[in-house]
């Protein structure tokens, strides 16, 4: 027997809410940072500004694939559309990835040309200002944006709340970087663009950890040792399962899906069986809060002699 259970109407609205509370705040911050950092000799700060242009655009991709990746099961996708959400976090981490690459180069370039002389000029004390808005900004919106997604359980919301905390750590070497330049005199100029190159850093391992999670989950890679461990308990303790075989699991975006064959007395009606295998499904939707998949063949039970 199978079953599906598809998330509601209101988590498809919360994803929603809370991206576009971030796109608007990415699109104020990327303004702020790339004109403020450009017209005040920041590259650090027009570095976090192609960086918060980054967020913006992945604000895009998912308010573009949410809608998708709730739809129910069809005909066409008979176990939901949920990999469109996980397609969504790759193409997020991917664009990071994308963007690290270029501020790196380009930090590095502003660093080789300081090694032959070319001194940056001082930053403007604004990029400072800016730089501060930034931090407080992004982590504020990390913490709106993880809460919502463990509430909902969506994993491209999660990579976006991610996306932001990397923007806020990336905000403060920006600091560190305009403040040493601004404050310690010609020689510590350098350190501007250098904090360009960190910031470049700090994107690469966020999309790193976005990429990987999604990338195994397109490859159909097993939930964790823990979970498995917890889905064998919970299938041993419903009565009536003597014994249990052929357990599979994986994700699907937001849902987890969960193959097994169990065991039962041979001697029992068709319906006691179907019934055993009903318990073991309201069990695991239990624990997974209803957004799983189940397929549970019934078998009859012969100890080996």
């Amino acid at each position: 027997m199978t079953t599906h259970t598809t998330p509601g109407r209101n988590e498809v609205d919360t994803i929603r809410r809370v991206t576009w509370v971030g796109f608007w705040v990415n699109a104020i911050l990327m303004v702020l940072k790339i004109a403020i950092g450009f017209y005040g000799h920041s590259d650090a700060l027009v570095a976090d500004g192609v960086h918060s242009l980054s967020d913006f655009a992945t604000d895009l991709i998912v308010l573009l694939f949410v809608s998708i990746a709730y739809k129910s099961a069809d005909s066409g996708h008979p176990y939901g559309h949920g990999k469109f959400e996980t397609f969504a976090a790759l193409i997020i981490g991917v664009i990071l990835l994308g963007v690290a690459i270029g501020i790196g180069n380009s930090g590095l370039k502003s660093v080789i040309a300081s090694a032959h002389g070319e001194m940056p000029p001082r930053p403007d004390l604004w990029t400072l200002a800016v730089a501060v808005i930034s931090i407080l900004a992004k982590e504020l919106l990390f913490r709106y944006t993880i809460r919502a997604s463990r509430t909902v359980g969506s994993q491209s919301l999660r990579a976006n709340a991610y996306h932001h905390r990397s923007d806020a750590v990336s905000s403060i070497a920006t600091l560190a970087g305009i403040s040493a330049a601004y404050f310690l005199g010609d020689s510590w100029r350098i350190l501007d663009p250098i904090a360009s190159m960190l910031i470049a850093v700090f994107i690469a391992v966020s999309a790193i950890q976005i990429c990987l999670p999604a990338i195994n989950e397109l490859l159909e890679k097993s939930l964790s040792p823990s979970r498995i461990d917890k889905v064998e308990s919970i299938i041993e303790g419903v009565a009536g399962v003597k014994a249990f075989h052929r357990l599979r699991t994986r994700r699907n975006g937001h849902s987890v899906i969960i193959d097994v064959h169990i065991k039962v007395d041979p001697d029992i009606t068709v319906s006691a069986g179907h019934d055993i295998a009903s318990a073991v499904e309201k069990a695991l939707h239990e624990e997974f809060d209803n957004d799983i998949i189940t397929n549970i063949h019934v078998e009859p039970f012969r100890p080996s002699h």
